[in-house]
């Protein structure tokens, strides 16, 4: 039997009033937007109709080839729906904060030289003034505060704030300026509405706060992506990493592995992820060390796509540390900068520090002479 309906909301139920009245316990949908990604179960070109799509979804999930999909709680997508919204505005801040620089570079102000934020307190004292028609870049520089009030940073920013700063470059750095107003404000307001939410699962956030790296941003956005108990619905660590794409794909051919890189899903818990993780290798402990031996491993730290690579390898294993946290119930505990040569046997890591003088010198011969008993 095939019949249609509308997509309004009182012909969906009372199409699921019947559904039910039916004796239907499964529905597959197609393209429903942020119930499922459909992008697994497409039709091949040029045989694509609606009655075919849905024949084709039906025959899949008849094989079991569909996976089901999990729609949070009313609480969860409220969570969700604020800490999605609030990286958007701090991406449109940010994008806003590009276009001030770019004014300024424009106006031959080199500020950003001198001054690694240029919404700071002082930077803002002195764009300010260039609004207000201030051109003395001694005058200026004179605004600075703190650690910027050092000698040679003073010259610097005389320097950096004579430049060609018209009546337009001061109107455009006036918008620019109110915009990031606008998008600070926005942002404590979300912050302060997204609190008493996530409130409500007080002890997983107090679980997810332990980890390093995680702070009140990430952990909302975990809990509005993932959820208080991902092991309620992903199995395992691996799969939850998986479906964060924070794991490399496989791409093998002829029994030949050509490499794999992540996949483009998880666009909201990903960065996070990748920011928790920045944050995290900057504390002593267990994730820093994996993170500096990662590096070394793939390529050393001029390379920035060592980095890059050694970072999203951090964001994993916070990830599957966050997961095991939830499901134990047992808060974290770093176990050290030296965890992973503790498990390898003093053989093991002779034979790789002579590896390692070889490479240095080809062709030594190392002998390891043993200390006589006193």
């Amino acid at each position: 039997m095939c019949r249609g309906f509308r997509t309004f909301y009182g012909v969906l139920q009372a199409m699921a009033r019947e559904l039910r009245g039916r004796g239907v316990t499964h529905v597959v949908m197609e393209a429903s937007g942020v119930y499922t990604n459909p992008a697994h179960a497409k039709a091949l070109k040029g045989h694509k109709t609606d009655a075919k799509d849905a024949i084709r979804l039906l025959d899949l999930y008849e094989c079991g080839l569909l996976s089901g999909s999990c729609i949070p709680d009313p609480d969860l997508r409220e969570v969700r729906d604020l800490a999605r919204y609030r990286m958007k505005t701090v991406q449109a801040r940010t994008s806003e904060i590009q276009r001030l620089q770019k004014t300024l570079e424009t106006a031959g102000i080199k500020l950003s030289s001198v001054v690694s934020d240029v919404t700071g307190g002082s930077a803002t004292a002195m764009i300010e003034a260039l609004i207000s028609g201030e051109r003395r870049g001694s005058v200026m520089a004179g605004l600075a505060q703190t650690r910027m009030r050092a000698a040679g940073k003073m010259a610097d920013l005389s320097m950096a704030l004579a430049g060609r700063f018209t009546d337009h470059h001061a109107l455009m750095c006036r918008l620019h300026r109110d915009r990031i107003t606008i998008f600070d404000d926005a942002v404590k307001d979300l912050d302060a509405k997204i609190a008493p939410l996530v409130a409500r699962y007080a002890r997983e956030a107090e679980l997810l706060k332990t980890l390093p790296g995680f702070g009140d941003v990430i952990v909302a956005g975990w809990l509005g992506a993932i959820g208080p108990a991902p092991h309620q619905h992903f199995a395992t660590a691996s799969r939850l990493a998986s479906w964060a794409t924070l794991c490399p794909g496989n791409y093998m051919s002829a029994k030949k592995s050509k490499g794999g890189r992540t996949g483009d899903g998880g666009a909201y818990i990903k960065p996070l992820l990748i920011q928790a993780a920045w944050a995290a290798v900057r504390v002593p402990g267990r994730l820093q060390a994996r993170f500096r031996r990662l590096v070394r491993k793939f390529g050393g730290p001029k390379n920035k796509g060592a980095q890059k690579r050694a970072i999203t390898a951090i964001a994993r294993t916070l990830l599957k540390i966050a997961y095991s946290v939830l499901k134990t119930g047992t808060p974290y505990a770093d176990l050290g900068a030296d965890s992973c040569t503790r498990r390898e046997s003093p053989d093991a890591r002779q034979d790789y520090l002579m590896r390692q003088l070889q490479k240095l010198n080809p062709g030594c011969v190392i002998t390891i002479t043993p200390t006589e008993a006193a």
